[in-house]
Parts: C-alpha cells; structure tokens; sequence
C-alpha cells in the first residue's frame, strides 16, 4: 500500500509540475504571438507601399486610371471568355478614357492574335486597343497538376500566380472575371485595389458536399473515395473547411456579379455579402440567329421530311461538360432507331468545342475513342475551335441542340441553340433548369433530362414530333432569350460596376 501512494504522490507531482510548465509558457507564447503579428502586418504593410509606389510612379507617367481583368484563359472559346469580351467592350464605350488590362496565362500568341479570335469567335471587336500581361506561371492553376487536393492546390497556386500578375502590374481596380477568389485579397491588402468579381461557378459548393455525403461517383468524386466511408468523411470534412476559407476570400470583394440563379444561392450561402451581390446574365449571341426564318421545316410532316437530323452540342471539352453521357446516350438513340429512311442512317451527333490545354486535347482522343468502342464513329463528329460563322451555320442545321451538364451554372451554349431554333434537351439542373428552359407566356421552351435513357428517350421523343409541333417549341424559345442578349448584359454590367468605376475617374 505504502508502495501504491508512493507512486500516486509521485504521479500528482508529475501532473502538477507538468502544469505550472504549462502555464509558465502561455505569457511568452501570447507575446511571440504578439511580435510575430506586428512583424506580419509590418510586412503586409512594406509590401503595400512598395506596390503603391509602382502605381503611382505609372499615375505620374499615365493619369488616365486602369482596370485589370484578371483572366488566365483569356484565349480559349467558352462562355466565359465572352463575359469577358463583352464586358470589355462595354466598359471601353462607357468609360473611354479609362485604360484596360488582361492579366493571362495564355503562351505562343501575341495580344493582336487574340483580339482577332474573340472577333472569329464571339464576333466581338472591341473599340480601343487593351493590354496584355503575359503571365509566366499558369501551370500553378492546371487541375492536372494537383492529381490530389485538387481545389485546395488550384486556390493556392491562384495566389501566386495573383502575385505574379500583381507585381507585373498595379492597376486601380482589379476584376476576377474566371472565378479565382484567393486572388481578391492579394489585390486588396497588399495591392491597395478596389476588387469587383464576376463568378461562373463556386469553387465549392453544397451540391459538391451531398455528392461526397452520399458517396456518388462523379467526375470529382473517385470511385475509391464513394466507396470508402472513412475517406468520404474526410472528404466532407476538407470540403467543409475549404468553403469556409473561401468564402472569407470571396467576402473581400466590393462588388459581386454572378451569372444564374443556381449561382447566386451558393454565394451569398458562402461569401454572406448580400448587399453587394446581384444576378448579371452573361451575354449570348441571340441577334445573329433572330433574323434566321424559322418556317423552313412546316413543307412536310414527320420524321421522314429532313434527309438528315443532326444533333448539335456546343461546350468547351472540359469534363464536366459530360461528353461521354451525350455519345453513350446517342448510341442507345441509333440502337431505338432502325435503317432506312428516318432511321439511325439519318442521325449524327456534332461536338462542337474548344479546348484549352494538352489535358482538352487528351480529353477529345479519349472521346474519339468511346465513339469507336460504341460503333458509332461515322455518325459523330468533332468540330474544334471552331469560328463563329461555322458554329452559327451547324446551329442553324441542327434538329436538336443538347446540353449535359450537372449542375451547369448557367448555360450560353444552351441560349444559343435555343436562338438559333434548335430544340433544346439540356440537363435537369442548374442553370437550364431554373433560369433558361422555363415556360415562356405558358408555352414549352425545351426538353430536360438527367440520365443516358431519359436523353435517349426525349431525343426520340423531339424527332417524333410533328414539324408543326417543333416549331412552337422553338418559337417559345427563341422570344424567351431576349433577356439574355448582349444589350442586356451590357446594361446590367455597366450598373453593377458603376459604384467601383464611378470613383476611378
């Protein structure tokens, strides 16, 4: 006994000195604390006023203020480079005696060859020259190079690559026009910017949180993590806490803009900055298709009027944009379908896109091969980068215009091909559900589906229609798109950013 309190009294001296050592050191670490906080802040503060000098030896130099858009893709062929070429170009009528920077990534062109593929593309030509600030260190932001970690490795390597843009050059406003909001502190504090942002697509979203919850394989989801519950628990966890972190950087913003409905719940959700957020539709090309007659098809009835039926799909080849499901879909189509006369001989299938980097490319093989693995190659073809006559002429060919990605933040390839008299079959969710292919004055405006047989079974459904029964269909589309013209875009774009740019002249 006397050897058992021995070693109780030991173990409580033990305990006690271990606390008062503690304790010792909570004074000394809430001062280390204190001195490493004032040398951060002396830092943050040198580093701002080094860059304010860079901004104003340029004022003394230029005093015309500037406006950065901060757009690493600026050259590629989607719906997000059109924002930002629209947006240009209403600023630039605006505001003409401001001047505009584009901060890319984009390598082995020059700014004039750029400006000439937004005119082939979007057939947009701005009315004053812009300048381009080459940035050497895009691979910080390819998916490709976090194989894990991914979101957490692209918000990190955004802010360098946001440093690298912001020591290149200081502008007086700074515009995310491409959804990197780890960059919107960097210009803000160091920088000394007032920040504004234009959001595709959260980074995050509680949408992406119930996929892993439930342990639903998707393309952002492996299959050993759905399958696994201890790893679909971190996930949540490393999920929950990245939204958290994102949406403190996406708060440091002045002035949100978000393109759709489904966008805006998720923001203000994560940024909780009601009051500076507003929906602005992005820009569709909907006047070049209004003036298309759309009585071509009522000369006869059926499915036998139109030697050929093409179904058309416009989206960057990125994987998201599920191009797999619209050729798998399409094969199950031809499999419904018998030959001769209005038969699977009468049907392809037209990919039209634009791809971005080495991995879009990789992605397009990878699509041809699925097309040969299904034996449906002759029937599907693959228009790539396309100009803008080609891609308005196969629209205007097209029977049906199809669209199959989950959760799609809005949709410009989905408006278009409703204005171009397409009868749309887009994806149950997202953007095309709640904003675009909505009743319009009570009438349909399009087909939805979310699965390889429901595709299947409305693209059968649409070509089974009567010609007369199509073209209400497309009427009630083409006179729903109005409210996402580019007049329109310009009108609410240049009203959002009239507090930021009201106080640069």
């Amino acid at each position: 006994m006397a050897g058992h309190d021995h070693h109780r009294d030991h173990l409580s001296l033990c305990l006690c000195d271990l606390i008062r050592l503690l304790w010792s050191m909570v004074l000394p670490c809430v001062y280390l604390s204190l001195v490493l906080a004032l040398l951060l802040f002396l830092l943050v503060m040198g580093v701002r006023i080094w860059l304010q000098r860079s901004r104003t030896a340029r004022l003394a130099q230029n005093s015309s203020p500037t406006v950065a858009f901060f757009h690493p893709y600026c050259n590629a062929g989607g719906g997000g480079e059109r924002v930002l070429w629209c947006a240009l170009r209403a600023l630039q009528n605006r505001y003409p005696n401001v001047s505009f920077v584009v901060y890319t990534g984009d390598h082995g062109v020059t700014g004039e060859q750029i400006l000439e593929g937004a005119q082939q593309r979007f057939n947009i030509r701005l009315p004053h020259p812009v300048t381009f600030i080459f940035l050497k260190n895009r691979l910080l932001v390819e998916a490709s190079s976090y194989p894990h970690f991914t979101l957490l490795g692209q918000s990190m390597g955004s802010m360098f690559l946001g440093w690298e843009a912001l020591t290149a050059f200081v502008p007086d406003l700074y515009m995310d026009s491409m959804g990197y909001a780890f960059t919107l502190p960097i210009f803000r504090y160091l920088g000394g910017c007032r920040v504004g942002s234009y959001v595709h697509y959260p980074t995050v979203s509680t949408d992406m949180l119930s996929v892993v919850r439930e342990r639903n394989p998707r393309f952002n989801n492996a299959d050993y993590i759905s399958a696994n519950p201890l790893l679909s628990m971190a996930k949540v966890m490393y999920y929950c806490a990245f939204a958290l972190i994102y949406g403190l950087a996406g708060s440091c913003s002045d002035v949100v803009m978000v393109n759709s409905t489904w966008t805006l719940g998720h923001i203000l959700a994560l940024w909780r900055a009601p009051s500076r957020t507003g929906v602005v539709y992005p820009p569709c090309d909907v006047r070049s298709f209004l003036n298309i007659p759309l009585e071509d098809e009522v000369e006869g009835e059926g499915l036998d009027d139109r030697k050929c039926h093409s179904i058309v799909s416009v989206g960057q080849f990125r994987p998201e944009k599920d191009h797999r499901l619209q050729i798998r879909a399409f094969r199950k189509l031809l499999d419904r379908k018998g030959v001769g006369p209005g038969g699977r001989d009468s049907l392809r299938l037209v990919l039209i896109g634009g791809c971005r980097n080495q991995e879009d490319d990789d992605r397009v093989l990878m699509l041809r091969g699925l097309c040969q693995e299904l034996g449906v190659t002759e029937r599907v073809e693959f228009k790539l980068n396309v100009p803008f006559d080609e891609l308005k002429r196969e629209l205007v060919d097209a029977t049906i215009g199809l669209h199959t990605m989950w959760n799609e933040h809005f949709g410009i390839g989905v408006v278009e091909c409703m204005a171009a008299g397409t009868v749309i079959l887009a994806h149950k969710s997202g953007g095309p559900k709640l904003d675009i292919v909505v009743p319009y004055e009570g009438g349909q405006t399009g087909f939805l589906a979310d699965s390889e047989d429901s595709y299947a079974t409305a693209m059968e459904t649409i070509l089974a229609l009567s010609p007369s029964a199509r073209l209400e269909i497309r009427r009630n589309a083409r006179r729903s798109v109005d409210r996402f013209s580019d007049q329109e875009f310009d009108a609410s774009f240049l009203s959002s950013m009239e507090s930021l740019m009201g106080k640069l002249e």
